[in-house]
């Protein structure tokens, strides 16, 4: 019997550090992402989705866990995902899907060897049945050897040294976050385009008895910004936003990590991310058209979205880590069976969420005791309808909470922040001293929040490291 003649596919896309801004469906004319545009089309953008916490680890085993990052005691990028936390990855394989990654997968960072084939041992643990592993872009330069699939792939192709010399350069100075030049690489060495191919390939290739969930996960728009030349020429003269600027008015902690950088410098590095945004872009068109290809398109859940953002240069800061917009909104679209095309939602919503979502939507039994909460019923039945009244998300020094109109900011110094959103999107202003009623009452729902997600017997405390 076909498995997969009554069950639908999933497609979950998810690339690294790309703020919520820049796509061409949200408005972003200095940026070309036809391919994100038409899966918009297809199903339905989200306007306000948020990271639970702004860095690669936590958000990640946050995400396949469905438990936030405060339950987990996720604060850096040090942790690996425990045995005791049954995946999303898992559910799907005990569901009878073939489970398949190609990319990114940070659920054991301090473990640096990913495999020849991108398959070591912890890839079936975590429930993928059809792994290949790839390594960050980081990790990718930091060895001369080859540590994993794209490594390896660069080595049988004559360019390992080429990446891995230029990549040692590229630190020496102020780290990535600063390295603005293009590729060493030929486009199609380049990591997110060999990950793009192996993704079509897999889906060209796979047989169709079982269903199948494939999470596909590009390595860019990470710094450093150093997208293939071919793709940063079509950027050198494009005229893109200037980065706000008020960090004159954040806590100290937050000033210390601004960086001594000049505004032609600002504009170059958010040229080359756009640079990088259009090539992962060009690769969901690949994975779109082999879907095409196979006749799956109609059975099948696709969603885009980003572990978290990048703040590229506003109120001077690089990277992510931060409780801004830039650094915590994230991008989310959701298309497939059932989902009323073009549609746009401004309801609240998590990262975590996606993994009650899509197990809801290939039908997998419900899974009790987890934070996250299932968009299903607003995809299939009521795209207008209401999710959460706020969200939550949080760092090694920060948590915050964010509603339709405010952000509530409490950093691990005693600083309080306060921004009306609605007026003041780019935070530039503080509003706490002028509004204390209205931080103390934003201040006990945060408290609450995190007093239902922390375990306090079991687990640190967000602010313990």
């Amino acid at each position: 019997m076909n498995q997969a003649a009554s069950k639908p596919n999933i497609l979950f896309i998810m690339d690294d550090q790309h703020r919520f801004d820049y796509l061409g469906c949200m408005g972003a004319e200095y940026v070309r992402t036809p391919n994100i545009d038409r899966l918009a089309r297809r199903g339905i953008r989200f306007t306000h989705c948020y990271t639970n916490s702004p860095l690669c680890v936590p958000a990640r085993i946050s995400l396949a866990t469905g438990l936030d990052p405060a339950r987990l005691g996720l604060v850096d990028n040090s942790h690996v995902l425990s045995k005791q936390h049954e995946t999303m990855y898992q559910r799907f394989r005990d569901n009878g899907y073939r489970v398949h990654c190609v990319g990114k997968l940070d659920l054991n960072k301090p473990d640096r060897y990913n495999g020849r084939f991108g398959d070591r041992p912890n890839t079936y643990q975590w429930g993928f049945t059809h792994p290949e592993e790839c390594e960050g872009k980081a990790h990718a330069g930091s060895s001369p050897t080859p540590i994993g699939p794209y490594t390896h792939y660069l080595e049988q192709h004559g360019l390992l040294q080429t990446f891995y010399d230029d990549y040692r350069s590229r630190g020496k100075k102020n780290g990535y976050s600063q390295s603005f030049r293009d590729s060493a690489l030929p486009t199609e060495a380049f990591e997110d385009c060999y990950i793009g191919r192996r993704a079509a390939h897999w889906i060209d290739t796979i047989p169709d008895d079982f269903p199948w969930f494939s999470f596909v996960s590009f390595v860019g728009p990470h710094s450093p910004f150093d997208p293939p030349t071919a793709y940063a020429d079509k950027y050198r003269h494009t005229q893109v936003p200037e980065a706000a600027d008020g960090i004159d008015g954040k806590p100290a902690w937050v000033r210390k990590k601004g960086e001594p950088i000049q505004p032609d410098e600002i504009t170059l590095s958010r040229r080359q991310y756009c640079a990088a945004i259009e090539v992962i872009d060009d690769q969901i068109g690949l994975i779109l058209d082999a879907l095409e290809r196979r006749g799956m398109m109609d059975n099948t859940y696709i969603v885009f979205t980003s572990d978290h953002g990048e703040m590229l240069g506003d109120h001077r800061l690089y990277g992510k880590t931060l409780p801004y917009d830039p650094s915590i909104h994230v991008p989310l679209i959701v298309a497939g069976p059932g989902i009323e095309a073009g549609q746009v939602s401004a309801a609240m919503v998590e990262l975590i969420d996606l993994n009650p979502t899509v197990g809801e939507l290939a039908g997998l039994p419900p899974q009790s005791g987890i934070d996250a909460l299932s968009l299903a019923e607003l995809l299939l039945e009521s795209p207008g309808s209401h999710h959460r009244s706020e969200i939550i998300s949080s760092g090694k020094h920060f948590r915050c909470l964010r509603n339709e109109k405010y952000k509530l900011i409490a950093h691990h110094d005693e600083t309080i922040e306060l921004y009306d959103m609605e007026s003041d999107p780019l935070e530039l202003r503080s509003i706490a001293s002028d509004q204390p009623e209205l931080v103390c009452s934003l201040h006990a729902k945060l408290e609450q929040r995190f007093a239902e997600v922390t375990v306090d017997d079991v687990q640190q405390s967000t602010f313990s490291s």
